[in-house]
């Protein structure tokens, strides 16, 4: 085998052959349980025929054209198809290639949206342990200290960066300890708004965050009472609310997306993994009418990429909308994610080691904890996830990691997110065999 791949998992990595569903199987033929849909990207799961078909179709016909030359009918079908179902108004829609490109597009938006209108603003807000990608613009709004830290001479407090950080909705450990869990969602928007008063409204451009977490703190669910009262506190000060639903979208927690558990309307959105579901490099930027009407009124939004529009990539994301209709998979993921929600309880919930088992829908995790009392975290050097992942492999199912979700280093999480196509069975399978590679690992 070759010797010249910069590999992300080291040496020893099986090779993957082929998939069906949620299954996958390598060279050897042995099979795995694909858990994790990757990093949660495959919705309509592996092997269908009718995306791959379609991608292949349009690369004969037409592969690439640059998006300042043309417009394609399939990049205009798919924008027409995909706009009725965003909670935006009117929404305007701009393709890129992945996650990191759709949150660098949407902060130059907001960037752009205020210099229409003649504010210099520019700041914008993260939150504490969140994650928006690695690419730079992206890993500063971040909140994962660990993922920061080797690019911190790039990143940190201004002037260096134009991010500030407040607190994240993780209920499992709160920052409010003396009032939790009453009013949780108020006194974050509260941090909130005097952290945008501090620093001047009138520097604040927009506040990012995922309508619930997704890498970074482990589909933690936000109490009620927060996405209003943050929303509320965005309008007041005219900062844009830009809503992170690369991991949520597609029907990943059981809605459309995300936002609509709580009747949030952001002025910007970014989408990726599930939108193409892995079978092409897509991402989206999705603006409001307000917002890309006042940006074209100012002149034109400054920005592109060379393979932002694509035409094979919204071939793609149309096959794959089709198929997420077709089979009505928004509802799949909240039936299923019910059963596995139900299923890990049954087998983890009285476990020593299993601090918090949360989520929504098909997206769901567990904190592993070395006291359930204390809910201490273990040692990173422990690398107790890890080894539970290696576990889960050895076993044949796929699980996916995070880490640093108790203090920025320390913290260990398994995340499930399996292709909305999963069967009944394989629920019941994916739980039984991500306890026992737990249970290898911590007894």
């Amino acid at each position: 085998m070759s010797r010249h791949v910069f590999s992300r998992g080291g040496e020893g990595l099986p090779v993957a052959a082929r998939g069906s569903g949620a299954e996958i199987f390598d060279s050897d033929g042995r099979r795995y349980l694909d858990g994790a849909g990757g990093a949660i990207v495959v919705g309509v799961g592996h092997g269908v025929a009718s995306v791959s078909e379609a991608i292949a179709g349009q690369a004969r016909q037409l592969a690439y054209v640059h998006g300042t030359m043309f417009t394609t009918d399939v990049l205009e079908a798919y924008a027409d198809e995909l706009a009725p179902l965003l909670p935006l108004e009117s929404p305007w829609i701009y393709p890129v290639s992945g996650g990191g490109e759709a949150v660098e597009t949407a902060l130059k938006m907001a960037r752009a949206y205020h210099l229409a209108r003649g504010e210099d603003r520019y700041l914008v807000i993260g939150r504490d342990g969140a994650y928006h990608g690695n690419t730079r613009g992206a890993l500063d709004v971040s909140g994962r200290a660990r993922l920061r830290e080797p690019y911190s001479p790039w990143l940190g407090p201004p002037p260096h960066s134009t991010a500030l950080h407040t607190t994240a909705p993780y209920e499992y450990r709160c920052p409010f300890p003396d009032t939790h869990p009453e009013g949780c969602g108020e006194r974050h928007a509260q941090v909130l708004d005097q952290l945008i008063v501090e620093h001047g409204a009138g520097r604040v451009a927009a506040f990012i965050a995922e309508p619930v977490s997704g890498a970074g703190l482990g589909a933690c669910v936000p109490p009620a009472d927060y996405w209003p009262a943050v929303e509320q506190v965005c309008r007041a000060h005219g900062v844009l609310l830009i809503a992170d639903e690369v991991m949520t979208g597609f029907g990943r927690t059981g809605a459309w997306f995300a936002c609509e558990h709580w009747g949030v309307r952001p002025d910007l959105m970014v989408l990726a993994k599930g939108a193409a579901s892995g079978y092409w490099p897509l991402g989206l930027a999705v603006a409001s009418d307000q917002v890309h009407q006042t940006i074209m009124s100012g002149g034109g939004f400054t920005h592109g990429f060379t393979y932002s529009h694509h035409v094979v990539g919204a071939a793609a994301g149309r096959a794959v909308l089709a198929v997420l209709k077709q089979l009505d998979l928004v509802q799949a993921a909240r039936d299923r994610g019910a059963q596995l929600d139900a299923a890990l309880r049954d087998e983890l919930g009285n476990h020593p080691a299993v601090g918090d088992i949360r989520g929504l829908g098909l997206l769901r995790a567990i904190e592993l904890v070395s006291d359930r009392q204390t809910r201490a975290a273990f040692a990173r050097s422990d690398r107790v996830v890890e080894r539970v992942v290696a576990a889960g492999t050895a076993r044949g199912v796929l699980l996916y990691s995070s880490t640093g979700c108790a203090d920025g280093r320390d913290g260990d999480l398994v995340l499930l997110g399996p292709p909305l196509i999963i069967a009944e069975s394989e629920i019941d399978e994916l739980a039984s065999l991500t306890s026992a590679a737990i249970r290898d690992v911590l007894g």
